[in-house]
């Protein structure tokens, strides 16, 4: 039998082989760890679900494969799960929609025609996720060319055809962006080709600020009781606590922030109606952004108004090592309605972080020092924490971001305060 590409997760078509586990005349078990694939998210080991002989490997490092894909042949010992010898779900055939030229003199915007999702009168063939990402941006999927088998549109169909607008011609005659030069000509030059994490990385960044049009509000948080307070904790938490950090503290004052301004819970879709519609989420999810050596990572700490301090630390602790680790699953970077992002332990006074789309606003944090500031007519060295939100224009007004950073920066001067509306 042939072992191929399992299902990776929803919106997961494709994946790079990292590395094989097993070789051929190896003799293998149920769950054994066979082979290691990068996503756009993650690496991920696939188990066998059956046990046998490996014949022959039909994959090496570096290959690109899809679901579905073959990665080895063996033969069957024993008993193997009905699901190891079902072939992939086949798609629905159709015939490739073909993209139509974009009329520059047209005043009919690509992103207004949002429905119906058909293509000459037939359903475009497209998974749950796809249409949903279509919903959330505005696009017809029927002016997505599919590039999966039976022209089917997967979600870097959609994305990519997002990206491809900013290249269209403008209707007022602009120009499209110029090829870069060939900047051999200058000097010595080496290309180095992305991962699959720095390309989804590239184009998730590049989505976001096409969808989005964002602002930036910097403000100064006290945060010198606070950072005393932290200290004490820490040193008289038993032996082997997770570490509370301020990022922590963070997520309990944007919690209650976000309760407080709840169209910052929120997603906005454009497609939705006659004037787009906002979807408020009564949940908490908070995404906590995660420096590692392959790149930038989200993971997802789910319900954190539910959760103490020291319960918010020791799963961002956890979360933090998976990521560091490449363990992180794709669910575990799902579902986030609000993304913190701390830069403090490297530098900087301030910056703008770009949304989490299609998440409406994000917390970015630098570092703190100690600078004097004038308290009842008096100088005094207090330590200030930069904070900076970043926030989707279309679905929040400046005077709101305002209100909701000055809230939050309220929060992390007072501790007594941040418990209380926490």
């Amino acid at each position: 039998m042939e072992f191929r590409v399992p299902d990776l997760g929803e919106g997961i078509e494709q994946a790079t082989v990292v590395r094989l586990l097993v070789g051929e005349g190896d003799s293998i078990s149920i769950g054994q760890e066979l082979v290691e694939l990068e996503t756009e998210k993650a690496t991920i080991a696939v188990p066998a679900t059956g046990a046998g002989k490996v014949e022959k490997l039909l994959a090496k490092p570096g290959d690109k494969v899809r679901v579905g894909s073959k990665l080895l042949a063996m033969s069957a010992v024993g008993d193997v799960s009905a699901k190891s010898k079902q072939e992939p779900t086949p798609l629905p055939s159709s015939e490739p929609i073909q993209t139509p030229v974009y009329d520059s003199r047209s005043q009919i915007s690509p992103v207004a025609l949002a429905k119906p999702q058909v293509a000459n009168g037939a359903l475009v063939p497209a998974g749950p996720s796809t249409r949903r990402l279509a919903r959330e941006l505005g696009i017809d999927l029927a002016l997505v060319t599919g590039t999966a088998p039976s022209g089917r549109v997967t979600q870097d169909d959609v994305k990519s055809f997002v990206r491809n607008l900013s290249k269209l011609p403008a209707r007022d005659g602009a120009k499209p962006q110029a090829a870069l030069p060939d900047f051999s000509r200058y000097g010595p030059i080496e290309k180095k080709q992305f991962t699959a994490l720095r390309g989804a990385i590239a184009k998730n960044l590049t989505l976001s600020w096409n969808a989005a049009p964002q602002v930036t509000q910097h403000d100064l948080a006290d945060i010198t009781d606070l950072e005393a307070g932290r200290k004490r904790f820490v040193e008289a938490a038993p032996k082997g606590s997770p570490k509370v950090t301020m990022t922590v503290l963070a997520v309990k004052a944007c919690v209650a922030a976000l309760k407080a301004y709840p169209q910052f819970n929120a997603s906005y879709d454009a497609a939705s109606g006659e004037h787009g519609e906002l979807i408020l989420k009564r949940y908490f999810h908070i995404g906590i952004a995660v420096d590692t050596e392959r790149g930038l990572l989200v993971p997802v700490i789910r319900d954190a108004d539910k959760k103490n301090v020291s319960e918010l630390a020791r799963e961002l602790n956890e979360m933090a090592e998976k990521a560091r680790g490449g363990k992180l699953t794709p669910d575990e970077m799902r579902g986030g309605t609000f993304t913190i992002t701390n830069l403090g332990g490297i530098g900087g006074t301030a910056f703008s972080p770009i949304i989490n789309y299609p998440e409406v606003a994000i917390l970015g944090m630098s570092r703190s020092s100690w600078q004097p500031v004038v308290r009842a007519d008096k100088i005094e060295p207090r330590l200030m924490l930069p904070i900076s939100l970043t926030y989707d224009h279309r679905v929040i007004d400046g005077a709101d971001g305002a209100r909701f950073a000055v809230r939050v920066a309220a929060m992390l001067a007072d501790p007594v305060r941040l418990v209380l509306e926490s």
